[in-house]
């Protein structure tokens, strides 16, 4: 169905109708719902998939995906849910994770799925180990020590004595080419 012309007229008008309503979904995301919505129409009318095509709107789908958009925007942002907070620029946590992403790129040959996850687990580890007094599951794993936050926070900064560097965006993207990847748009 994919490949069919009417299918990519149809993701096509539809992102042009997000548009005009202010609206930006990933085009991936308006497909499986195309898809999905032809399919459903095809088969409680017992229709072939081409004959449901005459029953598709780009207007009607936008407007109830900006409506579904704005719902959900409007519903965390009363439950209080939005942006993370971001961490101080000179967090030494956060320029081991950033430093460590073109070293994941160059081992994993240049795998973005491979370090999207190696960034993804160094993040919540971070975030675990940083809120780790406060975690019920990590009773008793601490050791006689407990966690000492500022201790960890020390021992990252002696071992990477230059993590400012890591917030500067030229350092990181060269970083990244000296891999010899980089990260384009299509």
């Amino acid at each position: 169905m994919r490949n069919t012309k009417a299918f990519k007229e149809a993701v096509a008008q539809t992102l042009a109708e997000l548009a005009h309503r202010g609206v930006t979904l990933a085009p991936a995301m308006v497909e499986d719902t195309i898809e999905k919505n032809i399919r459903t129409v095809a088969d409680r009318l017992g229709i072939q998939l081409r004959s449901a095509w005459r029953y598709f709107d780009a207007g009607t789908l936008a407007d109830r995906l900006a409506d579904s958009a704005r719902t959900f925007e409007d519903s965390s942002a009363r439950q209080g849910v939005g942006q993370a907070p971001m961490p101080p620029l000179d967090n030494p946590e956060l320029a081991l994770v950033l430093a460590g992403v073109p070293n994941t790129l160059a081992q994993t040959g240049g795998d973005l799925y491979g370090v999207i996850v190696n960034v993804a687990v160094n993040a919540w580890m971070a975030g675990h180990i940083h809120g780790e007094d406060g975690c019920t599951g990590c009773d008793g794993s601490r050791g006689p020590g407990g966690h000492d936050w500022d201790a960890r926070m020390r021992t990252i900064t002696e071992a990477q004595p230059d993590i400012s560097k890591w917030f500067d965006r030229d350092v990181w993207t060269r970083a990244v080419n000296d891999t010899g990847y980089t990260v384009t748009r299509h």
